[in-house]
């Protein structure tokens, strides 16, 4: 853009040139047109001069999720806050500062190491690290006023400063033992509670302080870990006698015991003996009058068993002889009625008989009929000559029977009338 700029103004100074030199004309017509050519120069390098600082100062600038920004005017010293989103800034008269919301974390450089470049001292004077970390975040409300004294780098010029000042005198209060063991939540809760007032001086609110590691100097810690092996060990042998003496009294309580046990069992045996036979005497006094109840009770039982086994055979007589005449009845009527199915059979054949003989002697040819009746169910065609005197067609089939007779069934007998 700059470059651009540039070719142009050379460009018009050119034309001008250009203008200045021509001749042919009258002089004021080139007086003229020299002080318009001057006149357009001039409002083309305001032009030019405006669109580079548009360039290099936009006016529409944004501000991230998870920021704030505060736009200072800088003609009335005003301040604005600005949420997250675009906004205007006017090149010359606002300047925006974005301002991060977040939760963020300082840890003192060189403090985390006993031969680090920067170790904490105790009250011995001696040199130890100790793991610290501050989260901060800085205060939504307050940001908008404390925009104008907050530096640039506000965790390098004012949490770390505060930070250190608290950190450096709050642990010279305490021995070595103390900041390792015994007094840490104290020490954490002492920090917390005289850098929070600091920090929301300028708007910045303390969220946590975290106290980690604990590194010791090489000498203490190997004297540390010597005097612990000595209170380990005296703590050992204490330990073990005072087990023995309670070995001791714990085997005195256990025969103590075990003989109060003896005791007490002996004398629950013998009030027991002496109970089960009061409760056997008070027992036989209602067992007698028991027992003479269960025999009474049983002869009434048998007396009663032996009238109803009288009473079971009386009636299983009873039963048995009216079971036989039943039987009996029942056989005379089946005998009355298959006599009478015989002889209405009879009757039905004699006249069916009757009927067929009548039958047969209009019409003899129903004898062969019959004949070819009785041989289909095994012969299925038979081919044999008609006889030659008109007589019966079965006769060359039945050999020497010769031509059949005509059949008087009046005088045939009964039975082969059945057949």
């Amino acid at each position: 853009m700059k470059e651009r700029l540039l070719n142009l103004l050379d460009d018009l100074r050119a034309g001008a040139g250009k203008l200045a030199t021509r001749s042919g004309r009258g002089a004021g017509r080139l007086a003229s047109q020299a002080r318009g050519a001057r006149w357009s120069l001039i409002a083309l390098a305001v032009a030019g001069i405006g669109a580079y600082g548009l360039y290099t100062n936009p006016p529409m600038q944004s501000v991230a999720r998870g920021e704030v920004g505060v736009r200072v005017n800088q003609l009335t010293g005003d301040a604005t806050e600005v949420k997250e989103g675009a906004v205007v800034v006017i090149p010359g008269l606002h300047e925006l500062r974005r301002f991060s919301l977040r939760d963020q974390i300082y840890r003192p450089e060189g403090g985390d190491s006993a031969e680090g470049s920067a170790p904490f001292q105790s009250v011995e004077g001696l040199s130890i690290g100790v793991d610290v970390s501050v989260r901060y975040a800085l205060d939504a409300a307050r940001v908008a006023g404390a925009a104008r004294s907050l530096p640039e780098d506000i965790g390098g010029q004012v949490v770390a400063p505060a930070v250190q000042g608290v950190l450096y005198k709050t642990l010279a209060r305490y021995t070595v033992r103390e900041i390792f063991s015994t007094k840490r939540q104290e020490i954490k809760e002492t920090i917390e509670g005289e850098l929070k007032p600091l920090l929301e001086k300028d708007g910045i609110k303390l969220q946590q302080v975290l106290v980690g590691k604990v590194d010791l100097p090489a000498d203490y810690k190997a004297g540390m870990e010597r005097l612990l092996a000595e209170e380990l060990a005296t703590e050992k042998m204490r330990y073990t006698l005072e087990l023995k003496e309670k070995q001791v009294k714990q085997t005195e309580l256990e025969a103590l015991a075990d003989k109060a046990r003896r005791e007490t069992a002996a004398t629950a045996a013998g009030e027991e003996q002496i109970i089960a036979a009061r409760a056997q005497a008070e027992a036989m006094k209602h067992v007698l009058p028991f027992k003479q109840k269960q025999i009474e009770q049983r002869g009434l039982e048998a007396e009663a068993e032996k009238v109803a086994r009288i009473k079971s055979a009386e009636a299983s007589s009873q039963a048995r002889q009216i079971e036989a005449q039943g039987e009996a009845e029942s056989r005379r009527k089946l005998a009355d009625a298959e006599a009478y199915r015989q002889e209405r059979l009879g009757k039905i054949a004699s006249e069916q008989l009757a009927r067929d003989g009548a039958l047969i002697q209009k019409n003899p040819l129903l004898i062969q009929k019959a004949m070819a009746d009785k041989l289909s169910d095994k012969i299925q065609v038979i081919i044999a000559p008609p006889p030659g005197d008109g007589g019966f067609i079965g006769a060359a089939l039945l050999g020497k029977a010769g031509r059949a007779q005509p059949v008087n069934h009046a005088e045939m007998p009964a039975d082969q009338e059945g057949e």
